[in-house]
């Protein structure tokens, strides 16, 4: 079992905008979870980054949510050559479906129990 925290993405400043990418993955898999890792750690390196959200459902929909302070920080994202080759690769080998919305959030707050 895991010590990290589970818990979601602190409440931003507003505005800055929330990328959905939500998927059903193909039954192959092969070098999923390995190119998975490494564009979470590639996209924490784009100036603009603020976090990942991500939840899956028994029947193998998934959805993340990445959030930006940008417009800019998106298109540094989408245009990684890195990137841009695992999203090749997902299309040819380990995606059903998916879709994409990029939505600017305008409102934004949150809530923690305190401890006790």
């Amino acid at each position: 079992m895991s010590d990290q925290l589970i818990a979601p993405v602190s409440a931003q400043e507003p505005p800055y905008y929330a990328v959905v990418f939500t998927s059903v993955k193909r039954e192959r898999d092969s070098g999923y979870g390995e190119t998975a890792e490494r564009m979470e750690e590639l996209v924490k390196e784009i100036p603009g980054y603020l976090g990942m959200d991500q939840a899956g459902s028994p029947g193998g929909l998934a959805i993340t949510v990445g959030y930006f302070r940008d417009e800019d920080a998106i298109n540094e994202w989408r245009t990684d050559l890195e990137h841009r080759a695992a999203q090749k690769r997902g299309r040819a080998e380990w995606y059903e479906r998916y879709t994409l919305h990029v939505a600017k959030v305008e409102r934004s707050h949150g809530f923690q129990r305190e401890p006790g």
